[in-house]
């Protein structure tokens, strides 16, 4: 725990301003509370407390315009930020006017206190640098207030005045592009270009020149230079989409460039300066394609600087609401007909599963506004559009489908085929019999614990293991156990 410090607490709310006595009093600290930015203002004019803790929304004053006057005032003077506006541009405001934390209301006590004592204990160089602020009439990239999104409001917050490298991992369709556009659009290097290239899209035997361009006569057909894409976000953000599916030898040149600083383009031979700032994304799990000898472990470690995890829609139905309503009104403005949904319809949005995230919502959305006459839209079109989704889903050839079509032996052998072709003319890396075994084993294990609602005893009797061995292996193999609650009966 840190030292006894004052704390001066400025929130309208004179509830939570109780809350706030009682709990940072019992850390051993001295608070004073006002209910106005008038009064926080005048104690920090006299030199009071070490650390400030305010409300974007006061009666005289917004919150965050009182930020700047006070770390001009008292530049090493803490100060934590909360809200009720739980957006990303009130996060980004927040840091970039110099708060030292931004908490999104409600917030719970023991990662307040948290955040007070890192606050207090923290070096004046850790302090953040005070920045231009975005403009009023910027619209936001991220929408959504659920506790999943705050996170990562928090985190992009933080990230805004920084170069480091980001990888940002979700399923398709959550938003990871989004993410990365944030940081563009609201970092330091947001007067550079943005550009994005997505590795699944570009043939493998083009991948290089795509990125670091060519020199006339590089290769046939090469009949002038090109800029590549490190050349053209030069200043900028390089945003490598699905970077999982980067094939071997472009690995090898991009860990290069990020172990270096410096490329050449492809037939060239004069270095050229890297100055972008790198966000990889994927939906793919790298550390599987690491064992299986498909990704480089290096390269991982190069562009997981800072990982964030967008989550998929079903982690934050909270916000299919406030979601679904913004892209009726960008539907609108795009010049189809304004629609609205009832209280009922949305929800059965709320209710759906999402396999296909945010970008299936927006669909969704779109074709309401352009195929239905009614104004508001009711929960039997709802049902009749999410029952044709679902059906087209079911005509997908499932698991049990293709089990029956191909043997096990088959798609083992395809797989390894596979492999062995994702390194040309090279061998795969040395110990790959311990992969391939645990890239069997690993799904078998999960399946069978997952049969056995997290039973190890009897999962180690459905596969024939000692228990003992299934808990080595369980832990060798990084196997995620997952125990079903007993369910009580009442009476």
């Amino acid at each position: 725990m840190s030292v006894a410090s004052t704390i001066l607490v400025a929130d309208d709310d004179r509830a939570i301003r109780t809350v706030l006595h009682q709990a940072l009093g019992r850390q051993g600290h001295t608070v004073r509370s006002t209910g106005a930015a008038a009064t926080l203002w005048q104690w920090v004019q006299e030199g009071e407390g070490q650390l400030v803790i305010t409300d974007v929304v006061m009666p005289d004053e917004n919150g965050l315009d009182l930020v700047p006057r006070i770390r001009k005032l008292r530049p090493d003077l803490r100060i934590i930020v909360m809200s009720a506006q739980s957006t990303l541009l009130t996060a980004v405001r927040a840091t970039e006017r110099g708060a030292f934390e931004y908490l999104p209301k409600p917030f719970d006590l023991n990662e307040l206190i948290s955040v007070v004592n890192r606050a207090l204990s923290a070096p004046a160089s850790s302090m953040p640098h005070v920045a231009a602020p975005p403009q009023e009439g910027e619209r936001l990239p991220l929408i959504g207030r659920s506790p999943a999104m705050q996170e990562i409001y928090r985190a992009l917050a933080r990230l805004m005045s920084t170069d480091l490298t980001v990888m940002v991992t979700g399923e398709s369709g959550a938003g990871k592009e989004l993410v990365a556009r944030a940081l563009h659009d609201y970092g330091k290097r947001r007067k550079g270009p943005f550009v994005a290239l997505n590795m699944a899209a570009i043939p493998r035997e083009l991948i290089e020149s795509e990125l670091f361009g060519h020199e006339r006569g590089a290769f046939t057909g090469a009949v002038q230079r090109s800029a590549g894409k490190f050349e053209q976000a030069a200043g900028g953000t390089l945003f490598l989409d699905e970077i999982g599916d980067m094939p071997p030898e472009a690995q090898t040149r991009l860990l290069r460039v990020l172990q270096e600083g410096e490329y050449m383009t492809v037939g060239g031979r004069t270095p050229i300066k890297a100055n972008v700032r790198i966000v990889a994304a994927t939906h793919r799990d790298l550390r599987r394609l690491i064992q299986q000898g498909l990704f480089r472990e290096d390269l991982f470690y190069r562009l997981n600087v800072v990982p964030i995890r967008l989550p998929p829609l079903r982690e934050r139905i909270d916000d299919i609401p406030e979601l679904a309503n913004h892209y009726l009104q960008a539907a609108t403005a795009d010049g189809l007909p304004a629609k609205v949904l009832s209280p009922e319809a949305m929800a059965r949005l709320k209710q759906h599963r999402w396999p296909g995230n945010v970008r299936e919502l927006v669909n969704l959305v779109r074709r309401l506004s352009a195929l239905y006459s009614e104004e508001v839209i009711g929960v039997e079109t709802i049902e009749a559009e999410l029952a044709d989704a679902m059906a087209a889903l079911e005509q997908s050839p499932t698991p049990a489908d293709v089990a029956a079509e191909i043997s096990l032996a088959d798609a083992v052998d395809r797989h390894l085929q596979s492999m062995f072709a994702a390194h040309g003319d090279r061998l795969p890396p040395d110990g790959m019999y311990d992969r391939v075994i645990s890239e069997v084993e690993r799904p078998l294990l999960s399946l069978a614990l997952g049969a056995t609602r997290g039973n190890q005893l009897r999962a180690a009797r459905l596969l024939g293991l000692n228990r003992n061995t299934l808990r080595k292996k369980i832990k060798d193999l990084d196997v995620p156990v997952v125990r079903s609650p007993q369910v009580r009966r009442g009476g």
